[in-house]
């Protein structure tokens, strides 16, 4: 299987946020922008698999700046690493406000989707390829955010968990 790179999973979705969409503070709701980010992730990681997936987790969505009714959504997304059968996707949001001409950081998370084969299986994808000084950040992290998504979800026990320790042992060796 042929690696990709990690411009070839970049997807770009943009929606426009309207009353139905916000809550009673005229914000764009949560829920429907994780619809969105959801969506999003999906489609950068069938681009990679170039099969179908399913969300098996998402990190701390956390929103810096609400989006406003009337506003829109630009929401990115693309594969920043794959390990034997998932993929973590980073997503970036932006609200934009038509009127002002004005553009800002919504907020930021990562999505691990599993590619599935035609039995709905998990099934093997492409390594990545990172090609920026940003891809190779987030390429570099997705190994550390990993072992910490399985050591919260019990399924690695914390002394296993190699990158972890190697973030301590680096702060104590510094003291």
């Amino acid at each position: 299987m042929e690696a990709k790179k990690m411009s070839e999973s970049r997807t770009v979705m943009t929606e426009l946020v309207l009353p139905n969409d916000t809550n009673t503070f005229g914000n764009l709701m949560g829920g429907r922008l994780m619809y969105w980010m959801d969506i999003a992730a999906g489609i950068a990681a069938g681009r990679h698999s170039n099969l179908p997936g399913m969300t098996a987790s998402v990190d701390n969505l956390s929103f810096k700046t609400p989006i406003k009714l009337g506003n829109v959504v630009r929401i990115e997304a693309k594969v920043c690493r794959a390990f034997n059968t998932s993929m973590e996707i980073h997503l970036k949001v932006w609200g934009e406000d038509l009127m002002h001409k004005y553009r800002y950081e919504s907020n930021e998370a990562f999505f691990t989707f599993v590619a599935l084969d035609s039995e709905g299986k998990p099934t093997p994808v492409p390594k990545v390829i990172p090609e920026t000084p940003e891809d190779t950040r987030l390429y570099d992290g997705a190994l550390r955010r990993r072992q910490l998504r399985l050591v919260l979800a019990g399924k690695m026990k914390p002394h296993d968990a190699n990158e972890l320790k190697a973030l301590f042992d680096a702060g104590e060796k510094a003291e």
